[in-house]
């Protein structure tokens, strides 16, 4: 799998405990926690409150409450990558946490709230620890939450072909997508990841919003919607080839779906793929 170094997430000092979200939670580590807690314990409303915020840091943190101050037991928690710290309102308030972001290692720990909160070097990370299959392997409801943050694209081209040179691959790698290389007996799937532009996602919430009062598709329209396209398709499109045709070419075997293209082209190819499902 080609990929990039992966870059460690950062703390995000700006937030306060009153702004935090499911969303934006994902952008803080376990220091910031503790920080916002501790800014936060002569507020009237967060006191109040105490449980809305904790269900919110819960989210996107392992939370265990100490109930005993024992030195032992801070240890043991310390050991398992928690950081321990006691967050004090007044002295009849006080709670000893022991707290951990959670690991986003299965398909299954993807949600719409962390899905930007991740490199495309993760996401290949973690859909390489659960493949067998390949992309079409993955739910209906993983895929449109991969998607709702992701440009993926994907071929299936025998082993000797998938890295020739001018080929896809070169370009996807050029134009910084991270690859994910699936093993299908002398072929290979190969599936390219890149986070989308903040701007793209939020038209991308305005076109699901609105799509309930359109009918049809615009061919003129940039956009790319994901649902219109699982019925749209012709049947000579659905007829496979032969593997073992001596005159097959990249152009008849690849298998594409981009649904971040803007090429008219990439668009015909990405119908062809989901009418398959």
């Amino acid at each position: 799998m080609a990929r990039t170094k992966q870059q460690q997430p950062e703390s995000n000092p700006s937030l306060s405990i009153k702004a935090i979200t499911k969303s934006s939670v994902w952008d803080i580590q376990e220091n910031d926690v503790f920080r916002m807690w501790d800014a936060a314990t002569k507020d009237a409303e967060v006191r109040e409150n105490i449980q809305h915020y904790v269900d919110i840091f819960k989210s996107a943190f392992l939370i265990e409450e100490i109930k005993e101050d024992v030195l032992l037991v801070k240890k043991s928690y310390e050991k398992r990558g928690y950081k321990v710290a006691q967050i004090k309102f007044d002295d009849n308030l006080k709670f000893n946490w022991a707290i951990k972001k959670r690991p986003i290692m299965r398909v299954t720990d993807l949600t719409y709230e962390n899905i930007r909160h991740i490199s495309a070097a993760k996401l290949c990370e973690v859909l390489d620890r659960n493949f067998g299959g390949g992309w079409d392997s993955l739910s209906q409801s993983i895929q449109d939450i991969i998607l709702s943050g992701f440009d993926i694209s994907t071929t299936t081209l025998p082993k000797d072909r998938l890295h020739k040179k001018g080929g896809m691959y070169e370009k996807k790698v050029e134009d910084g997508f991270e690859v994910l290389e699936v093993e299908k007996g002398g072929w290979v799937e190969a599936i390219f990841a890149k986070l989308k532009p903040e701007q793209e996602k939020l038209k991308m919430h305005y076109t699901d919003k609105s799509r309930d009062d359109e009918e049809g598709d615009d061919e003129d329209d940039e956009d790319f919607e994901v649902e219109d396209n699982y019925s749209s398709h012709d049947e000579e499109d659905n007829e496979v080839e032969d593997p073992n045709d001596e005159d097959i070419t990249e152009d008849n075997y690849s298998t594409m779906m981009d649904l971040g293209s803007e090429d008219p082209e990439d668009e015909a190819a990405n119908l062809i793929e989901f009418a398959d499902e």
